[in-house]
């Protein structure tokens, strides 16, 4: 039944930017068969490619592209201070658009994307490539089931000695990646943030950043970024109480377990070293299968593992980070515990948005990061899993279940006792009542 809504188009996908990080994306898209045209306004570059692929449109203008009817989607590796004004232009032209990290450099900004997004119904996806690395998909199942324990600490160091930029200090260029992987680990935002860094090479330009967050739960982070380190480190660590994981993505067995214990010996912690666990993954290139993951998003309308919500969840962190490297520490704005919210009729995760307006039942639960719009009418005892997306106009009734990265548009009826185990789908007014009633036959 995951299939009802699939259809055959894969995206005509048009790639901006195809220098440094771009001509990654061109590899990629052109061997998954989905790259339609490249943009970029360089000479040179359109003369290279052009040899490499002959049978690929180049527009040197980026309005130019946008007209072009062939292109359905545009993936943007342009300058960050770019993102907001390109991606916009895209949406506005009725293109699914993936923008490499960040969404945007200004909070308000990212916010007027995601809605522009929802508004035209389109795909908005940010390149937060290890959200896909099979390391980070295995941790975050060994988090989830409980393997690791409880999570005391998590950090993170991404340092190299390489590309330095000048439009955009080191905590923009490096630190989206790891903010990405421990908001999605730990399912929650941080609610005090502090960084400290340092500018050597151009004034006002961080070059290295030193960033701490305590989180509801009881977890500390924090994310070490330098492009001014003698040898390169990508490196983060997950302290629970049962054991330790280490994701190193520059060796080749990129993830390990330590299930060290503390044992308490004449009343004095003593540490007991125990043999590393060599984790098996999937060989398969990130990068790849952020791109094959795009085009899935394209044909089934669904909502990306790190959609424009998720995208912007990361600015509003990088926002706090940055703004306390100026100004020191800051509290950082989190909903409402749910331990306070004795009044209401339903549970929701202290990620979930649930708007002023919409309508919601007894004993209905709402999962992380979810969304419930203005206008939506939720009955009794459901169940909305993470990152789903419920438009106002949208009618769920009584003892639903829906599963995780579903996006239901205005329009939707859903019956009574479904069951939308649709991951990955869309559920979208064109699709008729009675197929969704249908879906009581698997309770």
């Amino acid at each position: 039944m995951g299939n009802v809504l699939m259809n055959s188009q894969k995206g005509n996908v048009a790639v901006v930017g195809v220098g440094y990080w771009g001509k990654n994306l061109v590899r990629n898209f052109n061997e998954l068969g989905a790259l339609c045209a490249l943009c970029d306004w360089e000479e040179h570059i359109e003369t290279a490619y052009k040899r490499q692929y002959p049978e690929v449109k180049f527009h040197r203008e980026f309005p130019e592209l946008l007209a072009d009817a062939e292109v359905t989607a545009v993936a943007l590796a342009t300058p960050a201070v770019t993102h907001y004004e390109m991606a916009k232009a895209a949406l506005e032209a009725g293109k699914d658009v993936l923008v490499e990290k960040p969404l945007a450099i200004n909070v308000k900004h990212g916010e007027e994307l995601v809605r522009l997004a929802e508004d035209r119904r389109k795909i908005l996806m940010v390149g937060h490539i290890l959200r896909y690395h099979p390391a980070i998909l295995k941790l975050q199942q060994l988090i989830q089931s409980g393997s690791l324990g409880k999570i005391n600490y998590i950090y993170s160091n991404r340092v190299n000695i390489g590309k330095i930029r000048t439009e955009e200090n080191i905590l923009w260029s490096f630190a989206p990646h790891d903010i990405s992987v421990m908001l999605s680990l730990l399912n929650e935002m941080p609610s005090t943030v502090s960084c400290q860094g340092g500018a050597w090479l151009n004034h006002g330009v961080a070059d290295v950043t030193l960033s701490h967050f305590n989180f509801p739960s009881g977890v500390q982070a924090h994310i070490f970024v330098s492009w001014l380190h003698p040898v390169k480190e990508q490196r983060l660590v997950v302290v629970g109480s049962e054991k330790m994981a280490v994701f190193d993505d520059t060796v080749p067995n990129k993830l390990v377990l330590y299930p060290h214990k503390i044992e308490w010996q004449n009343r004095v912690p003593t540490a007991v070293k125990a043999n590393q666990e060599i984790v098996a993954l999937d060989s398969r290139e990130p990068l790849q299968a952020e791109c094959q993951h795009f085009i899935d998003c394209i044909a089934t309308r669904t909502s990306p593992v790190s959609n424009g919500a998720e995208g912007l969840r990361v600015l509003r962190v990088l926002d706090a980070c940055q703004r306390a490297l100026t100004n020191g520490s800051i509290n950082m704005e989190v909903p409402e515990p749910l331990s306070k919210k004795r009044t209401l009729p339903y549970t929701a995760h202290s990620s979930a948005y649930v708007d002023d307006g919409a309508e919601i039942g007894e004993g209905t639960k709402i999962w992380h990061f979810s969304h419930i719009m203005k206008g939506a009418q939720i009955g009794r005892k459901v169940i909305i899993g993470q990152n789903v997306n419920v438009d106002g106009g949208t009618v769920i009734g009584n003892n639903v279940k829906i599963q995780n990265n579903v996006s239901v548009y205005a329009g939707v009826i859903v019956e009574d006792d479904v069951w939308a185990r649709l991951v990955g789908v869309v559920l979208d007014p064109t699709t008729s009542h009675e197929r969704w009633a249908a879906f009581a036959d698997f309770m």
